[in-house]
């Protein structure tokens, strides 16, 4: 969301400001109101109960200055429009309260007085008192009497308070119920005083949460605004600010659309709900609230819908015509232009890297597809590409769940989006498809268990006519294959399903028994040292391996071949994989004893490519190597030299050897 500026609780707080002024400031939508918290006075008006005398007054730190305001005949005035009078029987308080955020202020003038029906003007009322103070002793100052106008201590209750001029005074556990939270604490809004607060008190608590990033307490502090006064769309919409720094975006647009239902001209409700419609990728649900008639407009708001509903236009386009790189690279632009909460943009996603055979990174996709719940009919009845918003997410889902495997939840996600857009074509096609391959894919295993391979090959042929990119169908028609002993096949379903998801186990191993049965050593031997990469663990892998090399060398005749010229030499350093080269000469005595400890350690690790230089046959290539000692050991990798050994041990030979063969940089 864009930063339109400091809050304005950190220039010094709403209160400090005129009311032309603060109308004119810019807001963070995210931010709860503001500005419906100070509007009145700094007392809150007082309220009565015709039952006795418990009142409950919540003050502000200012109460002492500019408390209650005394006028004549008996009427108070303070910030809210408020009128009291005195019974002259009982001597009770009666008054009555506005309660809402828009607060009208009627301040009488000199000499002016109310008219009440029941208090006729000619007769004043009885025991009116001229200064407008009600002490806890029940004494009343005489006129005349002198007043101490400066804050004293005096007992109220069971609590002690500071009381200047115009206050109300009550004694005997009519104590006043205050509560404010703590610098840098948390407040307790389930305790009794907090319960006894006005809304606007405790709206006010929750804004200082907010600020200090407690947004858990903040939430619960509008949720208790809330039931205490129902009606007033600011709660519902600071509500919305909480769930929104909570990342509960769903609840949130449910509060902005309950408060500008409370309140259609509440301004800054449409503005929080036309960020949210935004961040969800609702570019036309944004528009509507941000674009009212007769209100300003949010530049930077406006060019942000503007660049996420640009965006949204090509994605559509080039999903319409399977150009699924360009709706990935435009699905990726949307969301980070501002649409960064909208699940369908998520899917999309999704949808595009399965389109494009990139399915492991599809699945990882899946994690961090974001949660809307929950939806709004006004989020539900929106499309996307076509079809209802909700309808695509399943969509989307019964394709992925298919292309894993997961046939029987493909079917049900596919119901799922038919259920929620029943007229979408596109929704009908795919559901229609996926029961076609679930029901493909059950009878050839039926078949397969049966040994009926041919069978099997023709019922998993019939789920590739509906679904031309399955690796499942592909890995188990080659399974078939290989058991009617028509490897060749075998191995093109296997490339098939490894053009599509590169490290897919079974098709690599059913790919390798093939190769092996076609004796294709190399192919077989690359296959393993993949699965051994996948699964270091896996002894069977291991030995497989093993056994491809071995079998490799021997179809080459590479034991201890022998290299002549340079261009040979160069040649058999840079295979893939670790060499060793034995520089010896033929009538050498030590040359004589250890070769035949070399030969078998040629068997013994037939993944490192050994290889004997006589250097008398080799000049050329002893004196490039600088070769002055025989016999010498040069293990090499890339065509680089790793170790040079003269002379050695059997015991350090063969550890070298170890060492460097299972040697990655």
């Amino acid at each position: 969301m864009s930063d339109l500026g400091k809050p304005v609780a950190e220039r010094g707080g709403f209160e400090k400001l005129p009311d032309q002024l603060r109308d004119s400031l810019s807001y963070d939508f995210n931010k709860p109101d503001f500005r419906e918290l100070d509007l009145g006075s700094p007392v809150s008006p007082l309220r009565t109960r015709q039952s006795g005398l418990t009142m409950t007054t919540t003050t502000s730190s200012s109460s002492s200055s500019s408390g209650s305001v005394s006028g004549r005949n008996g009427s108070i005035v303070t910030g809210r429009r408020y009128e009291s009078r005195i019974n002259n029987n009982s001597g009770e308080l009666s008054g009555s309260n506005e309660t809402s955020p828009t607060v009208s202020t009627r301040i009488l003038k000199p000499g002016q007085i109310r008219s009440e029906p029941n208090i006729p003007v000619s007769s004043p009322s009885v025991n009116v008192l001229p200064t407008g103070n009600i002490c806890s002793s029940g004494k009343i100052l005489k006129t005349g009497m002198v007043v101490n106008r400066s804050s004293r201590s005096d007992v109220l209750g069971s609590r002690s308070g500071n009381y200047g001029h115009g206050s109300i005074m009550r004694g005997s556990g009519m104590g006043i119920r205050h509560s404010t939270a703590s610098k840098g604490g948390t407040f307790d809004h389930n305790n009794t005083m907090g319960k006894a607060m006005e809304p606007d008190e405790v709206k006010r608590i929750g804004n200082e949460m907010y600020e200090k990033g407690q947004f858990l307490e903040a939430l619960g502090l509008y949720d208790k605004a809330i039931a205490l006064s129902p009606g007033i769309a600011a709660y519902r919409s600071n509500r919305a600010a909480a769930l929104t720094a909570l990342g509960r975006l769903g609840e949130a647009v449910k509060e902005c659309e309950e408060a500008v239902k409370l309140d259609p001209n509440y301004w800054r409700a449409h503005q929080r709900l036309a960020s949210l419609f935004l961040r969800v990728g609702q570019v036309e649900n944004a528009r509507k609230h941000l674009c009212l008639l007769e209100q300003p407009q949010d530049q930077t708001e406006l060019q942000k819908l503007q660049a996420v509903e640009k965006h949204l236009c090509k994605c559509t386009d080039a999903r319409r015509i399977r150009d699924w790189k360009s709706a990935l690279r435009e699905t990726d632009a949307a969301i980070a232009t501002g649409a960064d909460f909208s699940p369908q943009l998520f899917m999309c996603r999704v949808e595009a890297l399965l389109k494009l055979h990139q399915l492991d990174d599809a699945e990882s996709s899946l994690s961090v597809v974001p949660k809307l719940e929950p939806c709004t009919n006004s989020c539900s009845q929106t499309k996307f590409f076509g079809m209802f918003s909700e309808a695509y997410l399943f969509f989307v889902q019964a394709q992925i769940e298919m292309a894993l495997g997961r046939f029987e939840n493909a079917v049900i996600a596919a119901e799922k989006a038919e259920q929620i857009d029943p007229r979408n074509v596109e929704v009908a096609v795919l559901l229609n498809n996926v029961k076609l391959v679930a029901r493909a894919r059950a009878r050839g295993n039926d078949l397969f268990k049966s040994e009926r391979f041919t069978e099997a090959c023709s019922a998993y042929g019939d789920g590739l006519r509906h679904d031309p990119s399955n690796t499942i169908l592909y890995c188990n028609r080659a399974a078939c294959w290989f058991k009617l002993g028509r490897w060749e096949h075998s191995v093109e379903d296997c490339d098939q399903a490894l053009s599509i998801q590169p490290n897919y186990i079974k098709a690599l191993l059913r790919r390798a028994a093939s190769n092996s049965k076609l004796e294709r050593w190399a192919d077989v031997v690359q296959d393993y040292e993949v699965l051994r990469r996948e699964l270091p663990d896996d002894n069977k892998i291991a030995e497989s391996l093993f056994q491809a090399q071995v079998a490799l060398k021997k179809s080459h005749g590479d034991f201890g071949k022998e290299a002549c010229s340079i261009k040979q030499f160069r040649a058999a350093i840079s295979l893939p994989g670790v060499s060793v080269v034995h520089f010896k000469m033929s009538c050498h005595m030590q040359c004589k004893q250890i070769s035949p400890f070399v030969d078998s350690l040629c068997d013994r690790h037939p993944s490192v490519n050994f290889l004997n230089v006589d250097v008398e046959e080799s000049p050329g290539v002893a004196n490039a190597e600088n070769i002055r000692i025989l016999p010498t050991f040069k293990i090499y990798k890339n065509g680089c030299c790793l170790k040079e050994m003269v002379c050695p041990s059997r015991e350090m030979l063969e550890h070298s050897v170890i060492h460097y063969s299972s040697y990655n940089p």
